[in-house]
Parts: structure tokens; C-alpha cells; sequence
């Protein structure tokens, strides 16, 4: 857009008849905000859960039973709260999870200056229309997209909006290619950027939801969460398991009335094997594993926002993280020094005399200085290239007031955009003036040198910046006398030297990225910073080879979505992407079946934050609309601190595991003994008050501490959990024969009880039922000691989970007591047994627990076997390649 195409006059700006026009046109320079969801529909749409269908109707046909037996209300009053609790949780966490776009909205500055009617005015920013010529100075917030018309020395700080760390230099004549991205439209201000130097006159072109900024409120307010792999895969149970019940009480139901049952009793016998078959606690398990999870996670420097990301995060396969803050320090620091006659040397080497020389002239020619700090300390305040320098200079003992007293600056030639350089003049302390320019290599006036000098210093230089290290150069003279015009000075100058910066890696993300690559989590480079910085760190911390491929925002613009999803695992860096640019790799990836992390720390962070399955925000430097839009924030904005959360999140995930297994086996065992024993015309092995008793005291109680369990070190050596593979994966085997195992000796203790006369006592049903009742029940709590591991039970301590041993420990002597005290068993069915039943029960109680450890033990050797041969595999590999 021009000055003629929007119809306004450079020099005196739009009058109040066209401001209102355009304001009624295209309203104001604010963000759509995205209407909030009700309480009520946020409370219905818990309910497309079918975990909770399952709990509440588990609840209804618990009540009715509790009503037609009269046994007592704890099993429908423990599954409503259950229920109540699940709600709860979930809608305070989405109402606190909505900010993103209030957060962006305060972005925006309250007021700005533009030129209307020929004046100066300063009005409220939402009031801004494209037409409106800005004014923009040091330290203001631009107010909307705008076209440079005049620029002087003008830099603008994008990094929230474009993840470069540097601020921008911005010339109004600068000659911008139609599809550049956004970080090279160097004669475009951006709403929502801070202007950190220079001053400028621009044309409004696009206002409120028409910015970048607005775009990216767009993406924020239409990005969608795909349903977790957690919520998926508890829905599937959830159908499975009601789909079991519901044909097993039928069938019940169906046997024992042909077999001439009455027909009431047949009805409350199928409701009862109906909610036996249901995992009231499971629910609750997951909560309370994620939320010790988030416990955990607090401990290593993660908040965690929205619970369900907590199990997410340990099936993360692919983390797609922001380069400045996070896998690099967002600080720049000098890499390596160059003066003439020696080789490069790294700034953490021993500096020479000439080293130290080069440092001193720079911190003299720079306006960096050292000021204390409130709490008693003090900081380094000045551009970050120049506090790098001070940086250095102090690190290695010298002091800047010191240099200062004895070279004391008369003079200054600002640096301009234009030169790109910087002099400084000083006085010397024998007498005449120091001159000193620091600036970009080729625009320095060095005096005359042999050829084969300037093609050292180029070469030099230019293996500097192959290394994507930014490079000043420093030359000097000395003068006697100054003239009036200090530009004069800026020529025939002395050579000094060169330095490289860069905002290096985090020396801890190398190893970290090593440890995610080992689980089986790919890390893969998103930034905005130009391809060959991105480039450069990726080589450092081992994300590319020396001349893998770094894809920019231009070359991925030119991949339709089928191309980006079909080649997108072959990438591991993007350069110069824009937030839509972010989703799409986001996207590409989910596509490809896997769970992705996104990190980030700007505005334009936010959208991709937000579609990934889990969004991780910097807590130190990220932004609040980064904060808001994320799943989880880490408070030391630190990569291994998101690969110490994985570890974490692989812990629940195994905990919730634990706790199906655990569970749905004793469901199963029970449904199993029902139908069998009413297929072979026997009594029903447990009544309705033995199946839920069994439930609540037998699951329910002890489950409850699987949440509290910790991981063992091997989940960190094996692969993440694929987005579409079962939580029955792994297990699954397992869980039948255990079921089966419990069926065989529930039964066995059965028949003992009711059919057989054996020790010394007549048979009887009630005698039958209470072996049945015992050897499940205490079955099931002696087993979860055997679930809590993948190691040999004999080989895990009880003391790492006091609940858990402490809870199975009271579960069996209470059911113990049920059958010693006959008062206290008539109330629920319970007889007297004789001695020789204990014995049966003691040892049918044991037997599916040694089965589980001899086939862990078989499981454990195939694992090992191969482990063996994947090695082997990859040696021949590498060995071929």
C-alpha cells in the first residue's frame, strides 16, 4: 500500500472525516477476543468423556442396588464424588487456561503518536486506522503494521514476534522482495514492537485483527487441541469395558433365567456383575498420578497448567523447540578473538597482551557501562554486543572505571545504520587523542596494507562467518589535535583486530538432546533467526551433520501441506518461519502420528503452543501470551529441564498403566467366575456386597497408591509410546493370563467351599463364597506389588511407597477379620472357614503372583535378547554405511 492508494498526505496526515470513515470500515486497532466457553457447556462437554458415562452409570446401578439390598451407600457416594471431582478439576483448569489473547491484547501500547490535520497529536491506540501516519521515537510500542517513510539510525526490537534476538535495523529505502519473510522486511514496523533506537515517520497499513499480531490472535483463537493420547486411549477402555459389562450381565441374566432362576434376584445379580465389572478408581487414579506428577514436575522447574499434559508430555516423541532462550542462552557472548600476527583464539583461552588491547579499545569505544542493582548486586546495562564485550573484559580481571579515568572520551561519532560504524575519541594520558572506530569489517578505513595482508584478514573473517559468528572489526590511530568535523578522523586507521559473537548453546542441552535421542524423542529446531545462526548452533549441539539441510520460511511457503507431511521427519532445522509456518511443521508431525512438544517464548510462539499436544513456554523470558497459551511453563527457561518432565510424564503414563492392569484383571476375574459358575448350573460364587467389597477395599484402597509410584531408570532407554498404540500394549498378555489365573483359583476355592467336604466341614454356599471372596480379594491386593514393578518383585523395596505396602497391609487384615470375627463377616455374607481353607486360600492367594514373576522373568530375558540383536543390527549398519 502507498500514500496514494490509502489517499493521505505525508505532511499533514488524515483529517476527522476520513478517520471516521476508515474507523467505521475496518473498526478498531484491537484484537477479536475469542468468546468464552459456559460453565454448563464446559460441564456437558465433560460428559462425550466415556469414562465419565461409564462412572455415572456405575453410580445410578450401584444406587438401585444399594437400595434394593440395603447394604449401605459408600459405593454410589464414592463414584458421584469421583465424578464431581473429575468435573471440578477439568473446568477451572480450561477457565484459567484462556489468557492468551487478553495477555496479547496488553501488547499494545495505550497511546501513540501520528500526524492528523497537520498536527502532532497523541491519541488512544485502538483509534489508530490505516492511513494514519505514526511518529514513532525511542521506546515506543508500535501501534499497527506500518510502511517506513522516513528512518533515522532506527532499530526495532521483533523478537516476540519474530524469535531474533537482536533488535532490527529498519531503513525506509530498503528494497524488500514481495514474499520476504518477516524478519527481512526491513522497511515494515510490526504492532506490538518495541522501537529500541532511532526515530520515524510510517504509513499504517493494517490495523487490529489485519497485523501479524492480530493474525497470530487469529491462529490463537482457531488453533484446536487434538484429544490427548491419555483421553483417547481411557475412551477406548472406557467402550471396551462397558461394552464387556454390558454383554456379560446379559448373558448372565439370560443362563440363569433359562435355568429357571427368579427373576429379581437374576436382575440385581447382573447389576451387581455390571458395576463389578467397571473401574470406579480408575479415574481417580489418573488424577491423583497426575497431579503427583505435577508435584514432581515443580521440583525440576516445570508448572504445570492443565493436568491431562503432564502423561502427554511422556509420550512425546518429537520436541520442536525455539532456538533463542532455550536451546541457546538468549545472551550474546564473544566465541573467539583475532588480532594480527597469530592464529584465532576462543575467549575462554589465556589472552595475550594484544588480546587484552583489542577488548580495552572496545569496552572505550562502547557505551555498555556496569550500574548496581536494587538487591545489592550489580548488571551489565548496554546493547547486547557491547555488554558482551564488558562481559569478557571483566571476566578477565580488567576494570572499565579504571580505563575510562585514564583514557578519558572528548569525543563520539555515533554509530550510524548508514556506515554501520561507531568512533570514539579519548585522551591520552602522554598526551594527543586516541581514535578509535569499531564497526562492520568492510566499511572500516583502514591505511594501505599489502595485498596479501587484506586476503588474510578477509579469509579470517570470513571463517568467522561461516561459523555464523557476528564480526566487528577495530581499528585506531592517534592524533595530536581535533578537528572541528570528528567524522575526518574516520580514515587511515591502524588495524586491530576482529571479534566473533554468537548467543551460544546451553552447555547442558547437548547432553540433554543426547538423552531425548536415547528415549526416543526426536528434537527438531524452529526460529525465526536467519538460516546460517540456526544453522551453526544445530551443527554445535549435534541436530545436523556439516552440510545438512536448513529449510527456510521461503522454502517451506513453497511446500503444499501433502509435501511438508510426506518429507517432514527428513528436517531437523527451520529458519525464518512465521507463526503460521510453526503450526504446519507442528501439524505435519501430528499428521505423521506422532506426539509432538512445541517450546517457545514469543507471541509468535503462542499459535504453535497451543495446536501441539503439549505447549511448553519459558517462564523467565517467555512472554504472557507464550505463558498463557502453553500447557506447561518452566521456570529456568532451560531445554533439559523439559527432557527431566518427559522422564516425569513416562513415570504417570507407567502409573496409569499400573493401574488398568491392576485393576480391569480383578474386574475381568470376577465377571469370568459369575459366567463360568453359572454356566455349570453352581450358586453365584460372590454376591453383590463381596463384588463391590472387593472393588473399594480390594482395588480401590491400595490402587489408589499406584499414582505414587516411582519410575524406574530403563524408561528413559526405551521408545515413547506411539499416539495410536493401545494402553493395553505391553500388557495385554499379561493381563489375560493373570485373569484367567484368578478365575482358575477363585473357582477351585469355590467349588472347596460349597461342593466338597473337605476339612472337616460340610459344604456349604456361604462357605463356598467366603474362600471365593477371600482368595480374590487378597489375590488382587498381594498381586499389586507384583504391578508396581517390571523388575522381580523380591528386587523393589516397599520403603520408596509406604501407602501402598501400608494400604495392602490394612486391606488383608481386614479381610481377614471378616472371616475370624463372625459378627463382623455375617454383615456382608461372611462365614467361619476351618483351618485347612486357610491354607487353600493363603496358597491360591500367592499362586498368580509367582505365575506374573516367572513370566516377567521370560519377558525380561526376550527383552535383553533383543536388545542384543538391535545392537548388533546397528553396528552392521555403521559398519555398511
Amino acid at each position: 500500500m502507498t500514500l496514494d492508494s490509502l489517499t493521505v498526505d505525508q505532511t499533514a496526515g488524515l483529517d476527522e472525516a476520513q478517520v471516521a470513515q476508515r474507523l467505521a470500515e475496518f473498526g478498531p486497532n484491537a484484537y477479536t477476543a475469542h468468546k468464552p466457553e459456559s460453565i454448563l457447556m464446559m460441564t456437558l462437554r465433560q460428559f462425550r468423556d466415556v469414562a465419565n458415562i461409564i462412572l455415572l452409570v456405575a453410580a445410578g446401578l450401584s444406587l438401585a442396588l444399594a437400595i434394593r439390598e440395603g447394604y449401605g451407600y459408600i459405593e454410589p457416594i464414592v463414584i458421584a464424588g469421583i465424578v464431581a471431582m473429575n468435573l471440578i478439576l477439568a473446568i477451572s483448569q480450561e477457565r484459567g487456561a484462556e489468557r492468551a489473547l487478553e495477555a496479547l491484547q496488553n501488547l499494545n501500547s495505550p497511546s501513540c503518536f501520528v500526524l492528523r490535520g497537520g498536527h502532532r497529536i497523541e491519541i488512544d491506540t485502538a483509534g489508530v486506522v490505516p492511513g494514519d501516519i505514526l511518529l514513532l521515537k525511542t521506546g515506543d510500542l508500535v501501534a499497527a503494521d506500518a510502511k517506513l517513510l522516513e528512518s533515522t539510525d532506527l532499530f526495532v526490537d521483533e523478537s516476540s514476534l519474530t524469535g531474533e534476538s537482536e533488535p532490527c535495523e529498519k531503513d525506509a529505502d530498503a528494497i524488500i522482495e514481495p514474499d520476504a519473510p518477516l524478519g527481512d522486511q526491513a522497511n515494515m514496523v510490526f504492532s506490538g514492537c518495541l522501537v529500541t533506537g532511532g526515530n520515524a515517520t510510517a504509513l499504517v497499513i493494517a490495523t487490529g485483527m489485519g497485523t501479524q499480531m492480530g493474525k497470530t490472535a487469529g491462529y490463537l483463537n482457531n488453533a484446536q487441541k487434538l484429544m490427548t493420547p491419555l483421553q483417547r486411549r481411557l475412551n477406548r477402555v472406557g467402550q471396551t469395558v462397558s461394552l464387556i459389562a454390558i454383554v456379560s450381565s446379559a448373558i448372565f441374566f439370560a443362563v440363569g433365567i433359562s435355568q429357571g432362576q427368579e427373576f429379581w434376584s437374576m436382575m440385581l445379580a447382573a447389576v451387581a456383575l455390571a458395576v463389578a465389572a467397571v473401574p470406579e478408581m480408575l479415574q481417580l487414579i489418573v488424577t491423583l498420578s497426575m497431579i503427583n506428577g505435577v508435584r514432581q514436575m515443580v521440583t525440576r522447574h516445570a508448572l504445570v497448567r492443565k493436568l491431562a499434559a503432564v502423561e502427554t508430555l511422556g509420550n512425546t516423541s518429537v520436541i520442536c523447540s525455539d532456538k533463542t532462550g532455550t536451546l541457546t542462552q538468549n545472551r550474546m557472548t564473544i566465541q573467539r578473538l583475532w588480532v594480527p600476527g597469530s592464529a584465532p583464539v576462543r575467549a575462554i583461552d589465556e589472552l595475550s597482551t594484544e588480546h587484552r588491547r583489542l577488548l580495552q579499545y572496545l569496552v572505550l569505544a562502547s557505551n555498555a557501562s556496569i550500574e548496581g542493582t536494587p538487591e545489592g548486586g550489580t548488571r551489565i546495562v548496554g546493547d547486547a554486543t557491547e555488554s558482551a564485550i564488558l562481559r569478557l573484559l571483566t571476566s578477565i580481571g580488567d576494570d572499565r572505571g579504571e580505563l575510562i579515568a585514564k583514557w578519558p572520551r572528548v569525543g563520539e561519532v555515533p554509530f550510524s545504520s548508514a556506515r554501520k560504524m561507531m568512533t570514539t575519541v579519548h585522551e591520552c594520558p602522554d598526551g594527543g587523542y586516541l581514535v578509535l572506530t569499531k564497526g562492520a569489517f568492510d566499511r572500516l578505513p583502514y591505511e594501505s596494507v599489502p595485498e596479501d595482508v587484506k586476503k588474510q584478514r578477509q579469509h579470517i573473517h570470513d571463517e568467522f562467518g561461516h561459523d555464523a559468528l557476528r564480526v566487528i572489526a577495530l581499528g585506531c590511530k592517534r592524533v595530536a589535535s581535533l578537528p572541528e568535523e570528528l567524522t575526518s578522523l574516520e580514515k587511515d586507521l591502524e588495524f586491530v583486530g576482529i571479534i566473533g559473537l554468537i548467543d551460544p548453546p546451553r552447555p547442558e542441552v547437548a547432553e540433554a538432546i543426547e538423552v531425548a535421542w536415547r528415549a526416543g524423542v526426536r528434537t527438531v529446531m524452529i526460529t525465526g533467526d536467519h538460516a546460517a545462526t540456526a544453522g551453526a548452533i544445530a551443527r554445535q549441539l549435534d541436530l545436523i551433520t556439516e552440510h545438512g539441510p536448513v529449510v527456510t520460511g521461503k522454502q517451506l511457503a513453497a511446500m503444499d501441506d501433502k509435501t511438508l507431511i510426506d518429507h517432514v521427519s527428513e528436517f531437523y532445522v527451520y529458519a525464518r518461519v512465521s507463526p503460521e509456518d510453526k503450526i504446519r511443521i507442528v501439524e505435519a508431525w501430528q499428521e505423521n502420528g506422532e506426539v509432538v512438544a512445541m517450546t517457545g517464548d514469543g507471541v509468535n510462539d503462542a499459535p504453535a503452543l497451543k495446536s501441539a499436544d503439549v505447549g511448553v513456554a519459558m517462564g523467565i523470558a517467555g512472554t504472557e501470551v507464550a505463558k498463557s497459551a502453553a500447557d506447561i511453563v518452566l521456570t529456568d527457561d532451560n531445554f533439559a529441564t523439559i527432557v527431566a518432565a518427559i522422564r516425569e510424564g513416562r513415570t504417570v503414563f507407567g502409573n496409569i498403566r499400573k493401574a488398568v492392569d491392576f485393576l480391569l484383571v480383578c474386574n475381568f476375574s470376577e465377571i469370568a467366575i459369575m459366567l463360568c459358575a453359572q454356566f455349570l448350573g453352581w450358586a453365584k460364587p460372590l454376591t453383590p456386597v463381596m463384588l463391590l467389597l472387593i472393588n473399594v477395599l480390594g482395588d480401590g484402597i491400595p490402587g489408589l497408591y499406584l499414582a505414587r509410584e516411582q519410575g524406574d531408570e530403563a524408561m528413559m532407554r526405551r521408545p515413547p509410546i506411539g499416539r495410536k498404540e493401545s494402553i493395553f500394549s505391553g500388557i495385554l498378555g499379561g493381563m489375560i493370563q493373570q485373569t484367567i489365573v484368578f478365575s482358575i483359583v477363585g473357582l477351585i476355592g469355590f467349588y472347596f467351599g460349597a461342593y466338597a467336604k473337605f476339612g472337616g466341614l460340610y459344604p456349604s454356599v456361604q462357605a463356598g463364597q467366603t474362600m471365593a471372596f477371600l482368595i480374590i480379594g487378597i489375590t488382587s491386593i498381594v498381586r499389586i506389588f507384583s504391578v508396581r514393578t517390571r523388575g522381580s518383585v523380591f528386587r523393589r523395596t516397599i520403603t520408596d511407597n509406604w501407602g501402598l505396602a501400608n494400604s495392602a497391609f490394612a486391606m488383608v487384615a481386614i479381610f481377614v477379620l471378616m472371616a475370624l470375627i463372625p459378627p463382623f463377616g455375617a454383615i456382608f455374607g461372611i462365614v467361619p472357614i476351618s483351618g485347612k481353607h486357610w491354607l487353600m486360600v493363603i496358597g491360591f492367594s500367592i499362586l498368580p503372583t509367582i505365575v506374573a514373576e516367572i513370566g516377567k522373568l521370560w519377558q525380561r530375558y526376550r527383552e535383553k535378547q533383543d536388545h542384543k540383536n538391535r545392537l548388533v543390527h546397528h553396528e552392521m549398519a555403521e559398519a555398511k554405511a
